[in-house]
């Protein structure tokens, strides 16, 4: 795994129709298209919202949906 990789922190994140934005600690951010998110795709706006992080940033995790993304997965 790089070093860019490893240090991708997550701090927030966001949606608009096509996108989840994600902001990273060291200011950048990751725009993933919901295309390659079918659960996060389908889901409702209510659902998107119900995210927590997980493993101190590294992870995203949907109760609603039982979905976890990794943070430095987003970046290959």
């Amino acid at each position: 795994m790089g070093q860019d990789q490893q240090k991708a922190i997550a701090k927030n994140i966001r949606f608009d129709k096509e996108r989840m934005y994600v902001t990273l600690t060291d200011g950048r951010e990751i725009g993933v298209p919901l295309e390659w998110l079918p659960k996060l795709r389908n889901a409702t706006a209510k659902q998107k919202k119900n995210w927590r992080l997980i493993g101190g940033g590294k992870g995203i995790h949907w109760m609603d949906l039982d979905e976890d993304l990794s943070v430095p997965a987003l970046l290959k």
